[in-house]
């Protein structure tokens, strides 16, 4: 039994499928784990919905920005965007099941033998585990719940931009949500910043940090891996692992064994 995770697809299933055969999966026997934002820009999003829900018990997945932004779509909240192609999901027969599957999906997944969790975008440092794990309960709680509706409709916005447990409980709700699935910098204060998307070494951001760069308060003691912030082009630390190396953007796909660290790339074309 070998455990694989990769970054985000983003309906680039073909580039997977290639990676998955490279290292002989066998959903009978082996575990995949997706870092979220299965959908989007590539292809092949309706596809690669009904590929890992149809892996079943074997592929564990959390949720990412853009995977909230495609229930919102459906559900009228917001717009379909051209670059986004997941119309196709949309218009699907199964375009309920799919939907209905992906909102049950966690923010945040740990692994029951291996000393690591999974998000989409990261974990504030503010946050120990068992308080991260609880903040991403609830808002899976309300996604799960008849409660959904209001949540898609208030979770767009970038604050609040910190922490506190004064703040309501929407806003204690949107806050989870930008950080699990949106953060990328932080402020040497942890104050999140939801605009700055390049590289740390790309331009100059100021006091701006990699929210991974930032001091713990407290230790999580387990390996954080994370997708989304394809500028990093893969990243890792002793305490994370950025597995988001741009496929969707004409770069590569990178799919990694746990058990022995061996990482299986692919160079991908530009589908974005």
């Amino acid at each position: 039994m070998a455990t694989y995770l990769v970054g985000d697809i983003q309906g680039c299933l073909d580039d997977l499928r290639y990676l998955l055969d490279q290292a002989q999966f066998n959903p009978l026997n082996d575990e995949l784990w997706l870092a979220g934002d299965l959908v989007a820009r590539g292809p092949q999003s309706l596809e690669t919905l009904r590929f890992v829900k149809n892996l079943g018990k074997s592929a564990t997945t959390v949720l990412g920005n853009h995977d909230l932004h495609l229930l919102a779509v459906a559900e009228g909240i917001a717009k379909c965007k051209a670059k986004d192609k997941t119309q196709a999901i949309l218009d699907a027969d199964d375009s309920q099941e799919l939907l209905e599957w992906l909102r049950q999906q966690p923010l945040l997944a740990e692994h029951p033998k291996y000393s690591f969790v999974m998000v989409h975008a990261g974990i504030p440092v503010q946050w120990d585990l068992e308080q991260v794990q609880q903040q991403a309960r609830r808002v899976e709680a309300v996604l799960q719940s008849d409660r959904y509706l209001w949540l898609l409709k208030n979770m767009y916005g970038d604050g609040p931009n910190q922490w506190s447990a004064s703040l309501t409980e929407l806003e204690q709700l949107r806050f989870t949500i930008n950080a699990l699935t949106r953060m990328r910098f932080c402020y040497p204060d942890g104050k999140l910043d939801m605009d700055c998307k390049l590289s740390p070494g790309e331009a100059d951001i100021g006091e701006l940090m990699p929210w991974f760069q930032l001091p713990r308060a407290k230790q999580l003691n387990k390996k954080i891996i994370f997708g989304h912030w394809a500028a990093l082009m893969g990243y890792e630390d002793e305490q994370v692992i950025g597995l988001d190396t741009g496929c969707v953007w004409g770069n590569s796909m990178t799919l990694l064994r746990w058990e022995d660290g061996q990482r299986f790339v692919k160079e991908c074309p530009l589908y974005a």
